[in-house]
């Protein structure tokens, strides 16, 4: 018996490097240098600079890092968009640039590098930087903050990504129609990527994406909910915790719990889904990110990490939140993938210090 065990366990070993082996040939065949994408963005600086009237440079590195061909199909859009807003919000006249003792060029600088399996993608302009004082005053136009409100810098730049804002004093080819950094987020989160700013005025205004290598193999941690398996992207994941019921309570109308110094929002999947509920006093909680927010999301049981292949979900799926796609795991059966971003978006999550 015991020989045949030893058998049977070098078998499954030869049998996990050879999926490993097929896996890496399929990511690499899937895998091209960003420099594809970037080729095209000097022709589109020069056209804003002839339509705008400013100097610009645009500065490249790291166009051999490689990335998802399918990624950057969907990439390049989000980045113009981000290159247009740089050219118009950023770049200064050279007039204005020339009494602020700037170079009369302006340069934008777009670097990409690999961070484990991540791709770190920043744009940055030595412009204008970003006018928190206008972002309020458009806020309040909009009615979206109060006139007491005074806003911090985060909070500021969480407003820019808002559907339809826009700090433009008129409507131009180039900005100011109303369609602004939420399609460009949105369009990122599809892609199970982030977009983060930073800005100092009169210096600087750098726009960092990350996103996943490839969409097409993740990850997962693989969990039960109510006899229903579900796939939790490993990205997201901070730690994974068993959780009593009494440590759960309510804040703000909202289930919550404390983690060290952190109060962070709960969200029981079977409820989310509308699921039988589990009887059982004793759960397992995933803390899960997305930007900046966390959420724990409570499950039955934790299975264990696994690599999927990601499936687009069927029509009949495609209107439930929540859901990036589906797995068929080994055993023929089909796992939900939980989309954790649009998760979170959508209950609104809240992480409290507890100072």
């Amino acid at each position: 018996i015991k020989s045949s065990t030893n058998s049977l366990s070098n078998e499954l070993q030869v049998y996990s490097r050879t999926i490993n082996l097929l896996q890496e040939g399929v990511m690499k065949i899937r895998m091209v240098p960003i420099e594809q994408m970037f080729s095209r963005f000097p022709r589109i600086v020069r056209d804003l600079c002839r339509k705008l009237g400013k100097d610009a440079q645009l500065v490249m590195n790291g166009g051999e890092t490689e990335l998802d061909k399918s990624i950057i199909e969907e990439l390049s859009d989000p980045m113009m968009h981000i290159l247009r807003n740089c050219m118009d919000h950023g770049i200064e006249d050279n007039e204005v640039r020339a009494s602020l003792s700037k170079p009369v060029t302006g340069t934008i600088t777009i670097n990409a590098k690999n961070e484990g399996n991540v791709i770190v993608i920043s744009v940055e302009d030595d412009g204008a930087g970003i006018d928190i004082e206008k972002i309020r005053k458009k806020a309040i136009e909009k009615n979206l903050i109060s006139p007491q409100k005074i806003l911090s810098e985060s909070e500021a730049y969480e407003l820019l990504f808002k559907p339809g804002f826009s700090t433009a004093d008129k409507v131009s080819d180039v900005s100011g129609r109303g369609v602004g950094l939420d399609v460009v987020k949105k369009a990122l989160e599809l892609l199970n990527g982030t977009l983060s700013v930073e800005s100092e005025k009169n210096k600087y205004t750098r726009f960092t994406i990350k996103l996943p290598l490839t969409l097409a193999i993740i990850q997962a941690l693989m969990v039960s909910v109510s006899e229903e398996v579900f796939a939790i992207p490993i990205n997201n994941i901070y730690e994974t915790k068993r959780v009593e019921s009494n440590e759960i309570f309510l804040i703000e109308g909202k289930k919550a719990i404390k983690i060290r110094e952190e109060i962070i929002s709960v969200l029981y999947l079977n409820e989310f889904f509308n699921l039988d509920k589990n009887k059982s006093p004793s759960n397992f909680l995933v803390v899960v990110g997305f930007g900046e927010r966390k959420l724990g999301l409570v499950v039955d049981n934790l299975i264990g990490s696994l690599d999927i292949v990601i499936k687009p979900l069927k029509y009949s799926f495609t209107r439930i939140p929540g859901l990036a796609g589906s797995a068929i795991l080994g055993n023929g059966e089909i796992a939900l993938i939980i989309d954790v971003g649009q998760m979170i978006e959508s209950i609104q999550s809240i992480t409290i210090s507890s100072s």
